[in-house]
């Protein structure tokens, strides 16, 4: 019927295209900045997503588990009492918070699920 040639190159191919299936189906969602999200978050609401920013000086409450990360304009009130958190949450840090955006008490929550926090710069002034 084929050669072992031709059977050998349409199997290299149908590998080749559902390599590329998985690759298009399971591409991961892109961060947002926490002023991307909040111009206009009813569009996130209730769906998972990947939101950065910097920690608001002085706004980690660990007795609720939150604090507040900001933009350049917004910020966005992070819940992560269900979250695995890296080492190193503080003050100005640089985070990545990956979870589902919520509306409660009339106030936008981002209910966090993974939180990863920037390395810090051995160039930082000691505290």
């Amino acid at each position: 019927m084929f050669s072992r040639r031709i059977r050998i190159l349409l199997v290299g191919a149908i590998i080749t295209l559902g390599l590329l299936g998985v690759i298009l189906i399971q591409a991961p969602e892109p961060t947002r900045t926490v002023d991307e999200v909040m111009e206009g978050p009813s569009a996130y609401l209730d769906r998972e997503i990947a939101v950065r920013g910097e920690i608001v000086d002085g706004s980690i409450d660990l007795n609720r588990s939150e604090f507040m990360l900001h933009g350049f304009t917004s910020t966005l009130r992070i819940d992560y009492l269900d979250a695995s958190v890296s080492n190193g949450l503080g003050d100005n840090r640089t985070v990545y918070a990956q979870g589902i955006l919520k509306y409660i008490d009339g106030e936008y929550v981002f209910e966090a699920q993974i939180i990863k926090t920037s390395c810090p710069s051995k160039y930082e002034e000691e505290v």
